[in-house]
């Protein structure tokens, strides 16, 4: 018997993949603005300077995650296409030799060497190259990686976290810039870091006691050097 809430076709996993990197890449957005906002923060009261910056820190992040999903994800891609094209030539030129070695991969896995044989011929006979995409390759030909979707939901989730300190440090009146977005920045880590463990199947205290951590030493750090600076150049 089948288990009905348990999912058996892989489509879950991947969503989970896919809203795992939305997590972390909303976390990068959160605490690379906040750092940014702080630390011009700590060197003037200008709202216009933390406005300027802060939007500046947004669009380049936001450009620069997209850049970096799409080149990383489109040389996976390139590379199950070749992985793929190999397989087909193979498959082309040498049928048997690339059923003995369907066959011996499943005899891998736990079957008997008999069995495993009638699995590679019913395979096969079914569709050989999608049997050795999946086995050999642990690849789906129909379900590649999209460097365009990738970049758009990393920049998408970099700028969504962004707006979380922008928008906190922009809001309040001069005395309350920094608590209010201390402790926006604090909620947002805390609910990241529940997420992303809960995704993962992790501790949760530890991983926001991590992220939290990571974020307030980010904040007191860029905030110390802002002054300084602050304080050499005016």
């Amino acid at each position: 018997m089948t288990h009905a809430a348990e999912p058996h076709d892989g489509v879950p996993a991947g969503r989970l993949n896919w809203l795992r990197a939305g997590v972390l890449g909303a976390n990068d957005g959160i605490v690379s603005t906040a750092g940014l906002v702080v630390g011009v923060a700590g060197a003037t009261l200008s709202l216009a300077a933390i406005a300027t910056a802060g939007v500046a820190g947004v669009v380049a992040g936001a450009v620069s995650m997209a850049l970096g999903e799409y080149v990383s994800v489109s040389s996976q891609r390139d590379s199950e296409r070749a992985l793929l094209a190999r397989e087909r030539s193979e498959l082309a030129a040498f049928p048997e030799e690339e059923l003995a070695e369907l066959a011996t991969l499943y005899e891998a896995k736990g079957l008997t060497a008999a069995t495993a044989r009638q699995v590679a011929l019913e395979l096969t006979a079914r569709d050989a190259f999608a049997a050795h995409a999946d086995v050999e390759l642990r690849i789906d030909p129909d379900a590649l990686t999209n460097p365009w979707h990738a970049a758009g939901a990393s920049a998408v989730a970099f700028t969504a976290g962004s707006l979380l300190p922008l928008i906190a440090i922009l809001l309040p009146p001069p005395g309350l810039r920094l608590p209010v977005t201390v402790a926006v920045v604090v909620v947002a880590l805390a609910v990241t870091g529940a997420v992303s463990a809960v995704l993962g199947s992790a501790g949760v205290a530890r991983a926001v006691a991590r992220l939290v951590g990571g974020g307030a030493l980010a904040m007191a750090v860029t905030f110390g050097i802002g002054q300084l600076v602050g304080a050499a150049v005016g």
